[in-house]
This record gives C-alpha cells, sequence and structure tokens, in this order.
C-alpha cells in the first residue's frame, strides 16, 4: 500500500475540507510515492516518536496533532519541531496530520469520547450548514445520575488523574455535551441544547464562574480527552486494508505531568 493511498483511506472517513481555517491536517513531511512499510500512530511528533518509527521499521508516522502548525523560517535544532523535521527527512519518514478534520468527521474524535461514555442518540452539537460534520457532539446517558458519580465515571473512564470541575448541580446529569481538546468555545451551545453537564479537555479559568447549578462544566485535559483517537484511526485504517502493518504507538507524548 502506498504511502498516498494511507492517506487517501484516512481522508475519505475524514476529508480535509473539514478541518477549522487555524488547522493544518494533512502531509506534513515526506514524499507520498513510496510504500508504506508500516505506520506509526500517535498524538503528537516528538523525537521519541520518530525514535520509535525508526526502530519499528515504519516510515510513515501519522499523527493527531500537526507537527507543523506555523510556517517555519529555519531547519537547525534550535527547537523541537525543527529536530523532528530534520530527523524525519534524515530517516526518510514521512509525516502526516488528521487533526480537527477527524475530530469533525461523523464516527470522529468526539463520537469516540461519547461512546467511552455510553451516550446514546448521539448528534452534532454544533453541525456544520452542509450537515456532513460538525463540531462537539451532545447525547444522553443511557440512565441519569448524580453529577458526582458523572464525575467519577469520566476519571474512570479516561484513567485521569485529576478532573476540573466547577460546583456539582443538584440535579441529576442526564443530557451531556463534549468536545475532546480545546473545546470552551462550545459552552455557549451546550447550554442552548439544555446539556446538563459539559465535557472539554480544556477550559478557561474564567469560563467557570457563573453557572452552578446551570451546567456541570468538566475539563479532564487534553492528552486525556483525545488519547484515544489512536485506536480510532488503527480502527479506520484496518478497515481500509487489513494487511497494513499498524503499531499504535507506547509512547506517553503528554507534557503535563501531576505531582
Amino acid at each position: 500500500m502506498k504511502i498516498k493511498e494511507v492517506a487517501e483511506a484516512l481522508e475519505r472517513f475524514a476529508p480535509l475540507p473539514l478541518q477549522e481555517s487555524y488547522d493544518n491536517a494533512g502531509l506534513q513531511i515526506g514524499l507520498t510515492d513510496a510504500d508504506a512499510s508500516g505506520v506509526l500512530l500517535c498524538l503528537d511528533v516528538t523525537e521519541e516518536i520518530i525514535e520509535e518509527a525508526e526502530r519499528e521499521g515504519c516510515n510513515l508516522i501519522i499523527a493527531h496533532h500537526p507537527l507543523l502548525f506555523r510556517g517555519l523560517k529555519c531547519i537547525a535544532d534550535r527547537n523541537l519541531v525543527e529536530r523532528c523535521v530534520r530527523r524525519a527527512i534524515l530517516a526518510g519518514i514521512t509525516i502526516y496530520a488528521a487533526h480537527t478534520n477527524l475530530d469533525n468527521a461523523e464516527g470522529g474524535v468526539n463520537f469516540a469520547i461519547a461512546e467511552r461514555l455510553g451516550l446514546q442518540n448521539v448528534s452534532f452539537l454544533q453541525p456544520l450548514p452542509s450537515g456532513q460534520g460538525g463540531s462537539g457532539i451532545i447525547g444522553d446517558l443511557p440512565h441519569p445520575l448524580p453529577a458526582l458519580e458523572f464525575l467519577h465515571l469520566v476519571k474512570q473512564a479516561f484513567h485521569v488523574e485529576a478532573l476540573q470541575h466547577n460546583l456539582p448541580l443538584t440535579r441529576m446529569v442526564s443530557r451531556v455535551a463534549l468536545c475532546g481538546g480545546s473545546g470552551d468555545f462550545l459552552l455557549g451551545d451546550a447550554l442552548k441544547h439544555n446539556a446538563d453537564a459539559f465535557l472539554t479537555g480544556e477550559m478557561g479559568y474564567h469560563q467557570f464562574f457563573g453557572y452552578d447549578n446551570q451546567i456541570l462544566i468538566a475539563a479532564l485535559g487534553h492528552y486525556q480527552s483525545e488519547q484515544f483517537t489512536v485506536q480510532l484511526m488503527a480502527r479506520i485504517l484496518r478497515n481500509a486494508n487489513p494487511d497494513l502493518r499498524i503499531v499504535e504507538t507506547k509512547v506517553n507524548t503528554n507534557p503535563i505531568h501531576y505531582l
């Protein structure tokens, strides 16, 4: 299977036009006409990830977060991005990113998060005008839960070290809105859709104010919210070509640690 065919399989599931205007999903580094010796799937590209790809004999890395998000005027070794670019090129490794296009796709990252929580009757929280994709998800828990039980469910489902949240609601949680990563821009949509809880990876400090007993807000960490994206990408690629050699990274690239 050619590298470009691997990319095409992902893009059939999550077309690049679904990405946000600020994003840089798609081909990052390298050539796509070569046969894929193996594909390493990860959330972030780091030097340790490239080393893992070399060790595993993978000439393609597919990451959720783009390595190249802003333009480079120099490729040296002054920072992580420059070092990764140099090392990937020297090793002949192609790097591809499936980012907000995968977030916004039907069955994409946010649907995978909803699946972890067992949400039912799911739909896009902010659908695109075309109806083909959208931002965030809203759905229903199988059974209403007290707010604290819902928070414990989130901690357990995502193996979260620390969960940020506002004061728990006094009513039950039934309808849940969510968005992986930095989804705080969707809080207003969650309120409009009468969600009992809004779950995302990151929330600004001031956005926790003013919603006590109106909506439960919880932030579980950017990495933690998207950690199952690797398995999602693996499922997409295995469905496209069962013979493709796929390696799911064993490297935890979360740069945030808890003491």
